[in-house]
């Protein structure tokens, strides 16, 4: 029985006691002492009583205007004659209202209508009771998904992903025109999988394909096929594409495809598993005998290396689009689209923003200004400003500051020290990302925290590059073995980065030369049931070679930031120094330290733009690049060198000298071998 079900049967029930009782209490309260004409008769020839009042069988005796007796007249129609009568013979003053004894009160009649009514309402629950228990029975197998023929998104609501769009319009205009297509030979893809990082969009895609088309939009969770019985799941699928004909032409999103979509034999289940043969049945209605024309099957999935390879044909899902994350431009456009309903202060710069905010997700992005809009509320602001953008960038990526945490003077010089470590690092390392801020306030889970920001987009990380980082990420251990002549566990996190890109180095990149061009591990995210047998494809002497490798390019990398960190201790110092007063400095004060500047010098810098930064942290970033001025000096230099080294003069051969062709015949001879 339903919640409803139980609340109005339990109302009548209140509501039916309430009643007898009120009835059986006026009854009780009304009743008295029946007497008869003889008794009433003795009552007057007495003289105890002058006046009686009969008022529907209530018989009432007066004396002198007072209540004598009060009783209940008997009710024979013989006696209401004799007493009328009577009362005519004594001339007794006698008043007399009587209600006929076969009329019934309301109440007489009201309490079995709603004793039969009651009956009736319990009758019928409790055959829609059974009726339920058994659909619910049959309806276990009934497909769970959720539809939606009124969704409000559209592809102006999704941005950053302009190819992205532009694959899925078809898909669109297909649904709206199918005869576009047909009068062609063309065949519209079946199903169109997205594949990306997790809050890319892949869900609102979908939700923006369904708006744009108008058409009915089926959308469940790959979780939600799969259950504890065998056979449930196959029916769902089933039940799923049957509802999904009756209203096509439509779309069929599948939430987290990897839950039911996994590769077959994995030697985790046997043939008749229960995911398999939800599998299985996905397969045949995706493209099996039956036509499922008009029916588009959309999912979505960060895990598209453990899906299996018959759900990724052509004739399956055709079409895999890859929504990877918003590039510059691609964040700026997401940043507008999420601050249409946020009142944003006039200086606000999404250029700026987009730009501080490199690897941000769409999600990472929505989640930036819905945080910024809380701190603006926190601190009865009207509108969101660039003080509250700014920190919601930390908070995102560190989480929320913890200026009350008591932190020991000791652990305030260590921290200022390890950090001072990384910015130096990384700013005399060519390769690294410029330093933006460095801070020992703690955030999160850190205790400080030293924050870059590269000045573009790259997609690749060259030899250089990584080495670079590698060295940066042990600028803070270096200056704490420096200084404070020991190691503290604060850079436990370094050293576990430090190891990973190392290692991936040596064993996936190609990146030592001892161990040469060959990869000796995937870069594939593992999946247990196809890798649990899985085993190392090289010997115990290669993996000893490759740990060797790991620890020459940490050691270099050590023994360069020691070098580097002692040639600059004085700036190490000054840099802790201004962290331990000012707990955080931005890009302009760690060059000035760099560039040679005392600690006062550095104080009097903040003192002047404290006011100003404090309103507007992004001040400091308003004459940022982006990267565009460095690569156009880079280019123009590498221009430069090629033009010196064409005007210099070739050198003259002496007589007798070989020829260039001449010169390489020994190192030719070197190859061979001879």
């Amino acid at each position: 029985m339903s919640k409803t079900a139980k609340i109005v049967l339990w109302s009548l029930l209140g509501v039916i006691l309430i009643i007898i009782l009120v009835s059986v209490l006026t009854s009780w309260l009304n009743s008295g002492r029946t007497i008869d004409y003889s008794e009433v008769a003795g009552y007057v020839q007495s003289g105890e009583i002058d006046r009686i009042v009969v008022d529907d069988y209530n018989l009432i005796c007066y004396k002198d205007g007072r209540v004598v007796y009060e009783a209940t007249f008997g009710r024979s129609d013989e006696e209401i004659a004799l007493l009328i009568n009577w009362a005519n013979d004594t001339k007794l003053d006698f008043t007399f209202t009587f209600t006929d004894p076969n009329a019934g009160s309301f109440i007489s009649y009201l309490i079995p209508i709603i004793g039969v009514v009651l009956v009736c309402v319990v009758f019928w629950l409790l055959i829609r009771q059974t009726q339920g228990g058994s659909s619910k029975a049959m309806s276990f197998a009934k497909t769970k998904a959720r539809v939606n023929s009124n969704i409000k998104v559209r592809f102006t609501d999704v941005a950053g992903a302009e190819e992205e769009k532009q694959e899925l319009a078809e898909v669109v205009e297909f649904l709206k025109a199918p005869r576009k297509f047909s009068d062609l030979g063309a065949r519209i893809p079946k199903g169109v999988l997205l594949v990306g990082p997790p809050g890319t969009g892949k869900t609102l895609f979908a939700k923006a394909v369904a708006g744009e088309a108008n058409v009915p939009f089926f959308s469940i969770s790959g979780s939600d096929f799969v259950e504890m019985f065998v056979g449930v799941g196959a029916s769902r699928v089933r039940d799923l594409f049957d509802a999904a004909k009756k209203s096509q032409p439509c779309i069929v999103f599948i939430d987290e495809i990897d839950a039911v979509g996994r590769q077959r034999g994995t030697g985790l289940g046997g043939g008749h598993d229960e995911r398999e043969q939800t599998l299985n049945q996905l397969l045949v209605q995706m493209d099996g005998f039956e036509t499922n024309e008009g029916i588009i099957v959309m999912a979505a999935t960060n895990r598209a290396d453990i899906l299996d390879p018959a759900l990724l044909r052509p004739g399956r899902f055709d079409r895999q689009i890859h929504v990877n994350l918003p590039d510059v431009r691609g964040r700026e456009a997401i940043l507008k689209v999420h601050a249409r309903n946020k009142p944003l202060a006039p200086d606000v710069n999404f250029k700026i923003l987009s730009r501080m905010t490199s690897g941000f997700s769409g999600a990472d992005l929505e989640n930036l200004l819905n945080e910024a809009a809380i701190l603006t509320a926190r601190a009865n602001k009207k509108m969101i400003g660039n003080k509250e953008l700014f920190e919601g960038i930390n908070k995102v990526l560190l989480g929320p500051q913890k200026k009350s945490r008591l932190v020991t003077e000791s652990d305030k010089r260590i921290t200022a020290y390890h950090e001072s470590g990384h910015a130096i690092i990384a700013k005399l390392c060519k390769h690294c990302d410029p330093v933006q801020e460095v801070s020992i306030i703690a955030r999160g889970m850190a205790a400080g925290y030293t924050m870059t920001r590269p000045d573009n987009d790259d997609n690749h990380m060259t030899k250089a590059k990584l080495t670079d980082l590698v060295c940066e990420l042990l600028g803070g251990r270096v200056a704490e073995e420096l200084v404070i002549k020991d190691v503290s566990t604060g850079a436990s996190n370094d050293l576990q980065r430090v190891t990973e890109i190392a290692r991936k180095m040596v064993t996936e990149w190609g990146m030592s030369e001892r161990v040469g061009l060959v990869t000796y591990q995937s870069d594939s995210p593992i999946f247990l049931g196809r890798d649990m047998e899985a085993h190392n494809s090289y010997s115990e002497e290669t993996a000893g070679v490759i740990d060797e490798e790991v620890h020459k390019i940490i050691e270099a990398a050590h023994e360069r930031a020691m070098k580097l960190l002692t040639e600059n201790r004085k700036v190490l110092d000054n840099m802790a120094r201004v962290l331990i007063e000012r707990e955080t400095i931005y890009t302009e004060e760690v060059d000035m330290l760099l560039e040679g500047a005392t600690v006062d010098e550095v104080y009097a810098h903040m003192d002047k733009f404290e006011k100003a930064e404090s309103e507007n942290p992004f001040k400091r970033f308003e004459n940022a690049d982006g990267g565009e001025v460095n690569r156009a000096k880079q280019e123009a230099e590498a221009a430069e060198q090629a033009a010196k080294e064409a005007q210099k003069p070739a050198p003259e051969k002496k007589e007798g000298a070989p020829s260039d062709a001449e010169e390489k015949k020994p190192d030719e001879k070197e190859d061979k071998g001879e």
